[in-house]
């Protein structure tokens, strides 16, 4: 509904520059505004919407905030960065105008498409000849480090995880006697998990089996199977030879050049997430993505405990309105609500898991001294102790959900 509001207060301007532009975009003059309200496939949408896009950069006027960028303040080539990756994902959306998309992508295989497609693109960026020495130091680095990434795509009830990796989703499950368990929607990509193990063996030569995974890490250089990135265990010797040497000082870029032995038949890592897919039910109370570096620190139990708990304090019961209202009563109610909030000491879910995580002690409380002492490592030891921590809280809203399942109370 907001998009279709949105939408609607500039239906003349739409219409009318896809009129302008429809004989050298071959845009049927019947696409309009109203279709777009009345079509019930989603793959048209899809189309309208990535057509709207191309038009807006080609007229050099605001595009949807597709992109949102996390910069350091300090961080003086962000403007040549987020140029380059735009100008790639507008190739990509280009890509997807010029496939038949009557059909449609599912869920799972449009997720599937972009981790493949976003990997290809980190590849290819280093091997193309950038102008700019600092852009193709960048490209360099990215290419050679590694991310493991963890997507989730919500409808209604329709619930997709897209992971590669060695991150996490969970649910926080709260039953209706307000017991809560967690119940897992990934699987951990690395040497622990059998598939994984059964999958990388069944993509080499049996004389590679005992050499595959060698003290619990992937040619024992990497604990997680799969990663975008990490090209030294995706290409062949000869393409990083070439690509180190058309580069800058990789040494001062503190670039990983480790070959490992029994390296035959690359690659032996790939981005293609494994989804899954649940059907969101009212005891389904929120969902936690996150990346190792909390999962190292906290079992699942723990994550949903601590979620719960803070659920429980932030939970504000609606006051009864006496009437009439006078600001005697209204003092009281605030300072009530002030009181309520000062059981927990973030007003973020995911800053509390954090905290916990990083400064937990034996007992599973936060120790005020250990937490100062991990968070003021030195950046060359905190690796040491901990592991970068990435954390995403979703909660959801029962009574909608309850709304998707006609006749059930």
């Amino acid at each position: 509904m907001t998009g279709a509001g949105s939408a609607g207060a500039g239906r003349d301007r739409v219409v009318s520059e896809f009129e302008n532009d429809r004989k050298r975009r071959k845009t049927p003059k019947t696409l309009c505004f109203a279709e777009r309200i009345t079509s019930k496939s989603p793959s048209y949408d899809v189309k309208y919407l990535l057509e709207e896009m191309e038009l807006a950069t080609e007229c050099m006027k605001p595009v949807l905030p597709i992109l949102q960028w996390y910069k350091h303040p300090n961080d003086l080539m962000f403007r040549e960065v987020a140029s380059l990756y735009f100008d790639h994902l507008r190739v990509y959306w280009q890509d997807l105008l010029n496939l038949d998309l009557e059909t449609g992508f599912s869920v799972e295989e449009a997720l599937i498409n972009a981790f493949k497609r976003l990997d290809s693109d980190i590849t290819l960026e280093v091997q193309a000849p950038l102008e700019n020495e600092v852009m193709r130091n960048i490209a360099l680095q990215v290419a050679f480090s590694g991310a493991t990434a963890c997507v989730s795509h919500i409808d209604g009830v329709h619930l997709h995880v897209a992971n590669a990796g060695d991150c996490r989703a969970i649910l926080g499950v709260q039953e209706e006697d307000g017991t809560w368990s967690a119940l897992s929607l990934t699987r951990d990509h690395n040497v622990f998990n059998e598939a994984e193990i059964r999958r990388l063996k069944e993509e080499h030569p049996k004389v590679e089996e005992k050499t595959i995974i060698v003290n619990d890490r992937l040619l024992g250089i990497l604990i997680p199977s799969r990663s975008f990135g990490d090209v030294q265990l995706k290409w062949s010797k000869e393409l990083q030879q070439s690509v180190l040497e058309n580069g800058s000082n990789v040494e001062a870029l503190n670039i990983y050049q480790y070959v490992p032995p029994n390296y035959y038949t690359p690659p032996y890592l790939t981005a293609e997430p494994e989804v899954t897919y649940h059907k969101l039910r009212r005891k389904d109370r929120f969902l936690v993505m996150a990346s190792d570096g909390l999962w190292d620190m906290l079992n699942n139990e723990d994550v949903v405990k601590l979620v719960a708990e803070h659920l429980a304090e932030s939970t504000v019961q609606k006051p009864e309105l006496k009437k009439p209202v006078n600001l005697g009563y209204m003092q009281s109610l605030l300072l009530q609500r002030k009181s309520r909030s000062m059981g927990s000491l973030d007003q973020n879910i995911a800053t509390h898991l954090i905290r916990h995580a990083v400064g937990n002690n034996e007992y599973g409380e936060v120790d005020q001294e250990k937490l100062v002492a991990m968070l003021t490592l030195p950046e060359d030891l905190a690796r040491m102790y901990r592991d970068d921590i990435t954390v995403t809280v979703v909660y959801f809203n029962s009574d909608a959900i309850e709304n998707y399942y006609p006749g059930k109370k």
